[in-house]
């Protein structure tokens, strides 16, 4: 049972597919194409090309068009280096074998791409155990595709009902063996997890009563940066996809006042199911949280829409409903397409001034947003001291005598 996995120490040229439909434009189809070169990248690979296709719903037998496939079969024939194909939607066992029989390379879709990136990223026995569990539950329905060259000889030797001597149901034999296999390690694997659980509730429990926060946000929009300037620790960094897959608690004391900040996990479009809930432990820090800080990458040019995919996602996961503050990060890379003075079109969100941006949300959220640059340090004094007053609150409305002392230490504060 070999899967395809991208090594990190090589780089695979790719080409990247996907679809413009009726509930997918031709810009979020790229916006998503951008996205996908990026996880590719992530992953070590290099893209070459991109192929898109205006369908109304994906082809159920090769997802794209037959000519749209036969265009991609002959880019590859001509450029031979191109060692796989990586397609923006998750393909059922027989799109990926239909399409593996024409092109004869490397099929990779959304899902498993992702899955592989986690792969590289994990680090902690938690985490590898979470991703591991994660590729065993994409893997179980797609494991007919691996045994497809002994189904065809079985079907084709002329041996009747049975197939030929010798060869009568090897592979369903073999694929009963594999899945039987993972179905033992899936047991194993959750039950490690169950484990893993009742560890992080004992630790979430015996860090008192003080008052959680939890970082959340789209991947790669600069929560671990935050983190360590919040929390003056060295949580790991980098301007990649999934930097970080372990939860990190660190205690934060601003103004006398402690609290608990955590990192968290990013969110991304199409997010696997399956990987959602093989991270249960990880979200959990989540959805115990009493306040989030959800953090935005404003120099994104689809941040909008990166804001609905973590709060469907936080809805899915069960941590919609909670206190929430708005912190729009990267302010240094904002740009935008100015509109001269005699244009009379309607703004978009390409030429809009980051002024007005500001303007716009600040009016609609009130106190519950700020615009800063964690690279730059710009407005981080302004984060903490709303940080400082969304936990007061909090904390006054669990433990209403220390109102009095929060009352004594401000006024001292103001003299």
């Amino acid at each position: 049972m070999k899967e395809f996995v991208i090594s990190e120490a090589q780089t695979e040229k790719a080409v990247l597919v996907a679809l413009i439909t009726q509930t997918q434009d031709e810009r979020k189809t790229n916006e998503y194409l951008e996205e996908l070169a990026f996880l590719a990248e992530t992953a070590g690979a290099e893209v070459v090309r991109k192929f898109t296709q205006r369908l109304d719903t994906a082809n159920s037998v090769t997802f794209v068009g037959k000519g749209k496939l036969q265009e991609i079969k002959e880019y590859i024939t001509e450029n031979e280096e191109i060692g796989m194909v990586i397609f923006d939607d998750e393909l059922s066992a027989k799109q990926l074998r239909n399409i593996e029989a024409e092109l004869q390379v490397k099929i990779l879709d959304r899902t498993s791409l992702i899955l592989d990136i986690f792969a590289m990223r994990a680090q902690t026995a938690n985490a590898k155990t979470q991703v591991e569990l994660a590729q065993y539950k994409y893997m179980l329905p797609r494991l007919t595709r691996l045994w497809t060259h002994l189904e065809r000889q079985s079907g084709s030797s002329g041996g009747g009902k049975g197939g030929s001597v010798g060869l009568r149901g090897p592979g369903e034999t073999q694929l009963e063996m594999d899945k039987r296999i993972i179905l033992n390690r899936m047991s194993l694997l959750k039950q490690q997890l169950v484990d893993i659980d009742r560890q992080k509730a004992t630790q979430r429990k015996n860090r008192g009563r003080m008052i959680r926060v939890a970082l959340v946000g789209y991947t790669n929009v600069g929560k671990s940066t935050l983190m360590n300037l919040m929390a003056k620790s060295e949580v790991f960094a980098e301007n990649k996809l999934f930097a970080t897959l372990d939860t990190t608690v660190r205690k934060v004391i601003i103004n006398n006042l402690p609290f608990l900040l955590s990192d968290t996990v990013g969110f991304i479009r199409k997010l696997p199911t399956d990987l959602v809930d093989s991270f249960k432990s990880t979200l959990d820090e989540v959805r115990e949280a009493d306040l989030l800080v959800h953090v935005v990458d404003i120099s994104h040019p689809g941040f909008e829409e990166q804001i609905e995919v973590v709060s469907k996602t936080l809805n899915d996961i069960g941590g919609g409903g909670k206190p929430c503050i708005l912190v729009f990060n990267k302010v240094d890379a904002y740009t935008y397409i100015k509109k001269e003075e005699d244009d009379l079109t309607p703004k978009t969100k390409e030429n809009r001034t980051l002024y007005e941006l500001e303007s716009t949300w600040m009016a609609k959220l009130n106190k519950n947003c700020i615009f800063i640059s964690a690279r730059e340090k710009e407005n981080i004094d302004e984060l903490k001291d709303l940080l400082y007053e969304k936990v007061k609150e909090l904390h006054v409305q669990r433990f209403p005598y220390n109102d009095f002392l929060f009352q004594m230490y401000d006024e001292e504060s103001d003299e």
